[in-house]
């Protein structure tokens, strides 16, 4: 039995999500539905993509998660299927499912246009509810996503999906600040391997107009309290944090920040 799960910047007090999970059950009565969170702020894709791409590698294989962050319903952005190695991907094509998918290798993208899989009217303010919900059935009723629409290539790739290296640094921004103040990047561990930076290794990291030397650590009590370090946090992505501090705020660090890394002995 397919798993979908469900991440949206609805919040609670309205009916939306209820409204989402009706549509579901209407046409998948057995489907079984997981809130990831519907707690997103408000039409920040960054911050959609980051919690999406943190909790989708511990549902299992086959599991349909419906994102919904989506300042552009309405325009010409296209509902989109993402199909991965283990998982599939249903939303708008504006960056907000890449992050996930990218991690799990990209096999197809699919626009979706046939009315067939979507309600019978199609609001222009509510695709979650009209589109993407009735898609996540049907792909869960094991409906094939190529008959959904035809596989395009021109997908959305946004800049914070992807850092890039130039001259020994490693270029990303800020990804996401937690409720601790930890400001987390868009660098993986895997992309600091590529670089031969590993655990315990001494780090230049440019931040908000600041040059921080850091320690690569692997727990945040190995430096003492009220002490900036880089971690590799729990979703696997590079942290500036600060031992029983707000980094975020020591440093004025801010989503969409620019953040440069390279290792300390580098010019």
């Amino acid at each position: 039995m397919s798993i979908i799960s469900l991440l949206s910047d609805f919040g609670s007090k309205d009916p939306y999500v209820a409204e989402m999970k009706a549509v579901i059950l209407s046409i998948h009565p057995q489907a079984r539905i997981v809130d990831i969170t519907h707690e997103i702020e408000k039409f920040n894709i960054r911050m959609g993509a980051f919690v999406l791409a943190s909790a989708a590698p511990y549902f299992p294989a086959g599991t349909i998660h419906v994102a919904v962050v989506d300042p552009g319903v309405g325009t010409k952005r296209h509902p989109i299927i993402v199909e991965t190695k283990r998982s599939y991907y249903v939303g708008p094509d504006n960056g907000l499912l890449m992050l996930a998918a990218q991690k799990e290798a990209v096999d197809h993208v699919y626009h979706v246009n046939n009315p067939q899989y979507m309600l019978p009217r199609v609001s222009r303010t509510f695709h979650g509810r009209d589109i993407f919900t009735p898609v996540a059935a049907h792909l869960a009723k094991g409906s094939p996503p190529s008959k959904f629409g035809p596989e395009i290539q021109d997908y959305a790739l946004p800049e914070f999906a992807k850092p890039h290296v130039r001259k020994g640094e490693l270029f990303g921004e800020v990804l996401h600040i937690d409720d601790f103040g930890n400001v987390v990047s868009n660098i993986s561990a895997e992309d600091l391997e590529k670089m031969g930076i590993r655990e315990g290794c001494s780090l230049r990291v440019k931040l908000n107009g600041e040059t921080l030397a850091l320690k690569l650590c692997s727990a945040y009590g190995e430096v003492p309290a009220k002490t900036p370090l880089a971690i590799i946090g729990s979703s696997d992505f590079l942290e500036v944090s600060v031992n029983q501090e707000s980094a975020s705020r020591m440093f004025k660090a801010k989503i969409g920040d620019p953040l440069r890394v390279s290792l300390a002995s580098s010019n």
